[in-house]
């Protein structure tokens, strides 16, 4: 892969622990670092101690904006001055608005029409300028390739970017800092970019720590990708986590093959308990797509894992609209 990073398995990655300290050294200050929480509930329940990586309560209520502002602040005067465009169903488009606002550039956003009202809001608040399209990836990745046509604006994709996933994968970094004798991480999966750089991170900085993925089972090319042990692109997700209906990237799933110890699945209504049980146990209001590491370690799978004492979990962000509650 071009100027990706090369391991001691001669398998080049697109990012590496020392990209991942480089993007928190270029965001500190800009992005919050986001607190630990525990809960005596979920310890009981999950049969382990658990710590919670709040990125529900990040800058722009997802992980999304560190990835976003390390990309933003990473480009050359000229590069920025042209703006930058996306594709994303709202958490990347919001993060990706207010980073180019905040270095006074334009953000060219293209959105499923589908996308959550109160997402296509907050970017539109954050100064982006939003293009719908239909619901579907190809339609996204067209409509974004008109708007870099047409500006020549800088592409910052939601995940297929060495700068996105080195900027997400500061989570981890922090996660770790906080909690330094965690087993294992775990983290949801849609493009993979939080996954692929938290694994980056955490295996960088604790060798032996064991990274999870955790992706809803009407959105598993992750878990498939991982059994095949090829990548199998999306087909036809079909999830209320809506931030991760998109396929494994060609950057993401090489780390995610190699370094990513498993991805479980969980249903539907496994996701909605655990969204409600957090909101009501935790007062802590997250997504859907948050939600869905959370259903992975009170499941049977999870909790039948031998030699786990302490797991941290990726709270990866709280982008509901109160009209709509799931349960």
């Amino acid at each position: 892969m071009p100027g990706g990073y090369t391991t001691g398995m001669d398998t080049a990655y697109s990012c590496d622990l020392t990209a991942v300290r480089a993007a928190a050294a270029r965001i500190a200050g800009a992005v919050r670092r986001t607190p630990v929480l525990t809960s005596h509930t979920l310890d009981r329940l999950a049969g382990r101690r658990v710590h919670f990586k709040c990125e529900h309560l990040q800058t722009t209520g997802a992980f999304k904006y560190r990835g976003a502002t390390n990309a933003v602040r990473k480009l050359s005067d000229a590069e920025a001055a042209r703006g930058v465009v996306t594709h994303s169903s709202g958490n990347h488009a919001q993060a990706l608005a207010l980073a180019a606002r905040e270095r006074g550039i334009p953000a060219y956003v293209v959105m499923p029409r589908t996308a959550p009202a109160v997402k296509k809001a907050a970017v539109e608040g954050y100064g982006g300028r939003v293009t719908e399209c239909e619901p579907v990836l190809a339609a996204r990745e067209a409509a974004a390739a008109k708007l870099v046509a047409e500006t020549g604006a800088v592409l910052i994709p939601p995940f297929e970017h060495p700068d996105v996933i080195a900027g997400q994968g500061t989570a981890a970094l922090e996660l770790l800092e906080d909690v330094p004798d965690l087993d294992a991480v775990v983290a949801p999966v849609g493009g993979g970019g939080l996954l692929a750089g938290c694994c980056v991170a955490a295996r960088g900085v604790s060798p032996t720590v064991r990274v999870f993925g955790a992706e809803p089972l009407g959105a598993d090319d992750a878990a498939r990708s991982k059994a095949a042990g090829t990548w199998l692109p999306q087909t036809g997700p079909d999830t209320i986590a809506d931030g991760l209906l998109t396929s494994l990237g060609q950057l993401t799933w090489p780390v995610i093959r190699d370094r990513v110890e498993a991805v479980f699945t969980v249903t539907e209504e496994q996701i909605r308990s655990a969204m409600r049980l957090v909101w009501e146990r935790m007062k802590q209001v997250i997504e859907p797509s948050a939600a869905v590491g959370v259903a992975v370690v009170l499941g049977a799978e999870f909790r039948a894992l031998a030699g786990v004492r302490s797991v941290g979990v990726v709270l990866s962000g709280g982008n509901v609209g109160l009209d709509k509650l799931y349960w």
